[in-house]
């Protein structure tokens, strides 16, 4: 995907735009703990943050496991739980997600610092660690 489609969509999510369930701390919860769920068991989770209307993942498949498999399974299981909080029905989640490879340990390192930023670039706090449904808020409480 050209990168400046990929950067206006960035903006675009990070000005809230669309539909934001994910601001329901108890439906932001959901979708953390189901992504610590199955951390070491089907993939090794390097970095999350949970925005009030998207969700970045920095993480890596373990050996037999899908990257597909595994986001299908997330959103599968997510979107049920949240529509039961929320009491609606119907799609939580867009139908396919975006990826990209990590090619070395400087893009990993920035990948990182990228996603645990995410809510201090939107305006939603002033410390990536003040941020509660993320890898630097856990990180910062060596809760992780």
């Amino acid at each position: 995907m050209d990168i400046e489609i990929r950067k206006r969509i960035a903006a675009y999510l990070d000005q809230g735009h669309g539909s934001c369930y994910l601001k329901e701390h108890r439906v932001a919860k959901i979708v953390q703990d189901a992504m610590l769920f199955f951390d070491k068991e089907k993939y090794l989770l390097s970095a999350w943050v949970v925005m009030p209307n998207h969700v970045h993942l920095v993480t890596t498949p373990l050996p037999g496991k899908s990257l597909a498999g595994i986001i299908q399974s997330l959103k599968s299981f997510t979107a049920n739980e949240a529509n039961k909080v929320l009491g609606r029905r119907g799609t939580f989640w867009m139908p396919d997600y975006f990826d990209r490879y990590i090619r070395s340990q400087r893009h990993l390192v920035a990948a990182i610092v990228c996603v645990e930023n995410n809510p201090v670039k939107a305006g939603l706090c002033r410390r990536p660690e003040d941020w509660p449904f993320s890898s630097a808020w856990f990180r910062a409480r060596e809760e992780w």
